[in-house]
């Protein structure tokens, strides 16, 4: 393989950037507000120009990886959670890439799942992995990503997966609540609606309502910091409600894969709540499915604190195509 490589992580909130310079050796790793930048290309051009990346080789640079929070089919890719749209084709010319390889960022992020180690990863509550058991995924951060990996003869399989948008299914009096409350200003309220950034801001405004207070106007992270440092009893109950949902969700997707290698959960919110997610009724939730309880109880579920593991997995990637 020639390197560089560039590798790029694009969210709906922020644009990672990374040249590979030697397998697994990440330089010049920048973090670019995607709303700073009209298109990715013009995203690409000023990371190319700052200092550091060039100093990492970025010039020499043909070999591009793309991990995108979007559906990747075909040519023409217009984000979900952003404005900006791009043809693959047309990007490749532009900056005269040898390869572009865009990949959903989960499917991405799915296949880092097997390099990571002890340091990059931790445990919540029991369970074993079964070796080269199926693997699955979620996060939440701007959305919710969904995929896993599934074991084949020739090495792993990433799934590409949009299930986050499947249908929040609410399992009590609360979570009915806060369906009921969202239903009045979405007609389909997906699981993402809810377990996402922009999900703590919904459940807060349900949870006020529910409550009869008068919802003040936070973003997220405000939410995050009142409900872990106990200032707002509501911003403590929308963490405990995020918490139970997502348990909820792992354990759908656990049972649909038939997940026996262990769920892992990414995105930038969990590691952020810290110790106060290994303490919720997340696992609780997880495990809380009557008859297939055991089932779940056997299934373990891991918390990946790694900060850029999608760049592990596009790089992967990227060495199976130069391999082929």
């Amino acid at each position: 393989m020639t390197y560089p490589h560039l590798l790029a992580d694009i969210g709906g909130t922020n644009a990672r950037f990374a040249v590979e310079t030697a397998p697994g050796k990440l330089e010049a790793i920048l973090i670019l507000p995607c709303a700073n930048y009209a298109t990715l290309s013009d995203a690409i051009k000023s990371y190319l120009a700052t200092p550091l990346a060039i100093e990492a080789g970025a010039s020499q640079v043909r070999k591009v990886g793309i991990a995108i929070a979007n559906p990747v089919h075909g040519d023409l890719i217009q984000m979900t959670n952003h404005h900006w749209s791009f043809s693959i084709q047309s990007v490749k010319n532009e900056f005269n890439f040898s390869t572009l390889l865009v990949i959903n960022d989960f499917k991405a992020l799915a296949m880092a799942l097997p390099f990571l180690d002890q340091t990059q990863k931790y445990q919540v509550g029991a369970g074993r992995a079964q070796e080269g058991g199926v693997i699955g995924l979620l996060g939440a951060g701007t959305g919710l990503g969904v995929s896993g990996l599934i074991p084949s003869k020739s090495g792993w399989v990433a799934l590409d997966s949009e299930g986050g948008h499947t249908s929040f299914a609410p399992t009590n009096a609360r979570e009915i609540a806060i369906l009921q409350f969202a239903l009045q200003t979405y007609k389909h309220v997906s699981s993402e609606r809810l377990m996402s950034g922009a999900g703590l801001q919904l459940i807060y405004r349900a949870l006020a309502d529910l409550h009869k207070v008068t919802a003040d106007d936070i973003d997220p992270p405000e939410i995050m910091r009142r409900g872990l440092e106990n200032e707002c009893p509501i911003c403590s109950e929308v963490l405990t409600t995020f918490c139970e949902l997502l348990g909820t969700m792992a354990s759908n997707l656990a049972i649909t894969l038939g997940s026996k290698g262990g769920i892992y959960i990414g995105g930038g919110i969990v590691p952020r709540l810290g110790s106060y997610f290994n303490q919720s009724h997340f696992r609780q939730r997880f495990e809380q499915k009557g008859r297939f309880a055991n089932y779940l109880e056997q299934i373990p579920t891991f918390v990946i604190t790694e900060p850029y593991p999608a760049f592990i997995g596009i790089s992967a990637m990227l060495g199976q195509i130069s391999q082929e």
